[in-house]
């Protein structure tokens, strides 16, 4: 069990380490052929969407990206995978690809990289901080990633947004001296609502019809519970002026018999992807 203070109890999107006068923040992802992305995708994407993941940890925290480890697993188009993952580290501020492993094994493809920030606002924010009286918000749409993984499967429509996801890093950097909690939606905004609300120990209440959707109406339920969007989802409390261009959703309240309500109501069935 990870028991330093800087793990923060496993509970938050990274670990947050107070070194040489300075805070670091670190993330590591893993992703999996057949789980995280399709057999036979192009190994470029792969490579992008790795780093951006893991970006997207370091958004939350409203840190800048300074360093990565790569653990790789040879096999297919090595070189378009590495393309991929340059492209990404430059497009977030050019972190430095430090090293890391690569290893030969049979099975589906499977990747990892740790990526090392520096806070640019000390404390740093976590899942915890919301309070009763907070708004909640979120930076943007979410479904997008949805519709990209059904364009891709059926080679019909833009399927960009599941194969290159954008993390917010501005936005979170700009939010961390605002906001009382924050993470990134990437297993589904319901699901991370829940888990906010859980490590903050408080009732968070959703407005259903205030969620911006990047999908039909009619599936509006579904964006509420698929992943791989990105978005920040953050709470602040009344006094705080946000920029413009955020949404709120919904209010802290004080924790009740449930930790997520959406219109006054516990949702039903599943709420985001569940890891095993």
């Amino acid at each position: 069990m990870a028991t330093h203070p800087a793990a923060r109890g496993l509970a938050d999107d990274c670990a947050v380490l107070e070194i040489g006068g300075e805070t670091l923040v670190l993330t590591h992802d893993t992703m999996v052929e057949s789980v995280h992305f399709l057999p036979g995708q192009d190994l470029e994407d792969v490579g992008w969407k790795l780093v951006a993941t893991n970006v997207s940890d370091l958004a939350a925290k409203g840190a800048k990206p300074l360093a990565a480890l790569l653990s790789y697993q040879l096999g297919g188009d090595d070189l378009a995978f590495l393309r991929g993952l340059q492209s990404a580290l430059q497009h977030y501020g050019d972190a430095a690809l430090l090293g890391g492993d690569t290893v030969s094994a049979p099975g589906p493809k499977t990747v990892g990289l740790t990526l090392i920030g520096r806070a640019t606002h000390v404390p740093v924010p976590s899942r915890s901080g919301a309070r009763p009286g907070d708004g909640v918000w979120i930076s943007g749409p979410v479904g997008a990633a949805m519709l990209g993984l059904e364009a891709l499967q059926s080679g019909v429509g833009n399927s960009s947004a599941y194969r290159r996801p954008q993390a917010r890093l501005g936005c979170g950097q700009e939010l961390a001296p605002l906001v009382s909690a924050m993470m990134d939606v990437s297993d589904g905004l319901l699901l991370d609502a829940r888990r906010m609300a859980e490590a903050s120990g408080v009732t968070i209440a959703l407005d259903y019809a205030a969620i911006p959707i990047a999908v039909p109406e009619a599936r509006r339920d579904e964006a509420l519970r698929w992943g791989d969007d990105y978005q920040l989802l953050f709470s602040a409390p009344p006094e705080a002026t946000l920029p413009s261009g955020y949404h709120r959703i919904g209010t802290v309240r004080p924790q009740g018999p449930q930790p997520l309500l959406l219109d006054g109501a516990a949702p039903a069935g599943t709420l985001g992807y569940e890891h095993g």
